[in-house]
């Protein structure tokens, strides 16, 4: 059986505008990342029994409906273990049951398998079923995912893409923009952008840049109005993940190479 999409129009950075939510199963469905309430997702469920729901992640784009289905049609709601408090402050509902990288989750259609890929959210995950995963914000087909501070991790990120090359799914399903049909292909897409920004961002601090925005301005090579905050925190998270490395010296204020380098 295949995943069933629904569009649903809602407050979020993506350029789309909208936020997918996924369905897989009939008669003991599970509902992933309903972000509001509203007409496509409604009448996705309206023939449907919906026995779960769960999240990629707790962004408002993704989880803004949880309490809502949870309310109307009895089910089980779903959390990563260790993101319970994080995730009722974000769905505003406590979650039945909690889930780990690895468990799965009964459905009608058969299981769905929870894959760990932290990295834009801490407590992100992917949904796996033969061939097929809902992969939340871990990858798009066209452009890139905001991996920024303060509650993004690079490295985290970098890791969650190869895990997802090595399985080598035969599609992705995200929650931005169309389905991903070469899953290998984009997850080497993203990594080799993310190292690209890495570099520049290493080679800002060797040529001098100090602080934070001075790193921005070298790092960037384009107009980054309306984005501002996105690329600064995406610059963040590299100087943490380089500094981590060993690469260079980041005092939360201040930029500086590493002599040993």
């Amino acid at each position: 059986m295949d995943w069933h999409r629904a569009d649903v129009s809602v407050p979020t950075r993506a350029p789309t505008g909208s936020t997918a939510a996924y369905v897989y199963g009939d008669e003991a469905a599970l509902l992933v990342d309903p972000p509001d309430a509203g007409d496509a997702l409604d009448s996705l469920l309206s023939d449907r029994s919906l026995a779960h729901i769960a999240l990629t992640h707790h962004h408002p784009d993704h989880a803004g409906a949880v309490a809502h289905y949870a309310r109307e049609t009895g089910a089980t709601v779903w959390a990563r273990r260790g993101r319970a408090s994080a995730f009722e402050a974000a769905t505003g509902i406590t979650p039945d049951r909690l889930f780990s990288g690895g468990t799965t989750i009964p459905t009608d259609a058969g299981p769905v398998t929870v894959i760990d890929t932290p990295g834009h959210a801490p407590e992100h995950v992917a949904f796996a079923t033969d061939g097929a995963v809902v992969s939340g914000d871990l990858a798009v087909a066209e452009g890139s995912v905001v991996v920024g501070a303060p509650e993004g991790d690079v490295r985290t990120y970098l890791a969650s893409l190869r895990r997802l090359h090595a399985r080598n799914p035969d599609v992705l399903l995200p929650g931005h923009g169309p389905r991903i049909e070469t899953p290998r292909e984009t997850c080497a897409r993203l990594i080799n952008h993310r190292l690209a920004r890495e570099r520049r961002v290493r080679d800002a601090v060797h040529d001098g840049a100090a602080t934070l925005d001075e790193i921005l301005e070298a790092a960037y090579e384009k107009d980054l109005t309306g984005v501002r905050d996105l690329a600064r925190g995406t610059v963040l998270t590299h100087l943490e993940k380089l500094a981590v490395e060993g690469a260079i010296s980041w005092d939360s204020e201040r930029a500086a190479p590493n002599p040993a380098e």
